[in-house]
């Protein structure tokens, strides 16, 4: 079994927050896949379901950012988890926005998520780096990332949340390289082949040379003259 974390600040007033991501990762999950309601549990919100044959919790620390920790080590404890057991979804600000990237273990680069939970249960959990950009100053982190992901994000906000729900069954045996796989297929899908070969039509042929049209080249002009 797998404890699937979602990060993010409990209550409406942080639902859009790039800091939230995780939190939106986990809800789509549950709607996509038939995980039954939230419940308080552990200082979170819980829902325990399946993906075919395998079982997984779901969880949405409330008890704010700093102290995810707290949650995620209170529900690890319960459910008799060792920390590989576990899968953390977060922002990554040193990611671009719609890049995801897998990785097991590890520092926390400063994030207070990261770093509570490190402090709960070690390093040894599996993340999933769910990228928003960097506002360009260290200074101005702690603002934007509290900050409502513009509605111009949306489009590529969708694919990667939806591409990690498509995932998803593969985060419940731990197999990175495959949820990764079921992301790239939303966020960057590779182009049939007939639209590869629709686009090479609509490519504008070189013009051909009409009727007494010297295509010599001047060099070739010059070496005719004197042959």
């Amino acid at each position: 079994m797998k404890l699937i974390v979602g990060l993010g600040n409990p209550g409406p007033k942080y639902a859009r927050n790039r800091h939230n991501i995780g939190f939106m990762v986990l809800d789509r999950i549950a709607a996509d896949h038939g995980f039954p309601p939230w419940k308080s549990k552990h200082q979170g919100r819980v829902s325990e379901g399946r993906f075919g044959s395998n079982r997984a919790v779901l969880l949405k620390p409330e008890t704010y950012m700093n102290k995810s920790g707290d949650s995620v080590g209170a529900a690890m404890r319960f459910y008799k988890l060792d920390a590989d057991d576990v899968i953390v979804l977060h922002d990554e600000i040193d990611l671009a926005p719609a890049k995801v990237r897998w990785k097991v273990g590890g520092g926390h680069a400063g994030h207070n998520g990261l770093r509570s939970v490190h402090a709960h249960i070690g390093a040894d959990y599996a993340r999933v780096r769910l990228g928003v950009g960097h506002p360009g100053h260290k200074d101005a982190v702690p603002g934007y990332v509290l900050r409502d992901f513009p509605k111009a994000d949306d489009s590529w906000l969708d694919d990667v949340i939806r591409g990690c729900s498509d995932g998803a069954p593969h985060l419940a045996v731990g197999d990175g390289a495959k949820f990764m796989n079921a992301v790239a297929l939303r966020v960057a899908p590779p182009r049939s082949s007939k639209t590869s070969r629709a686009e090479e039509t609509a490519k504008p042929s070189t013009p051909e040379q009409g009727p007494g049209t010297d295509a010599r080249s001047p060099l070739q002009k010059l070496m005719d003259r004197f042959s």
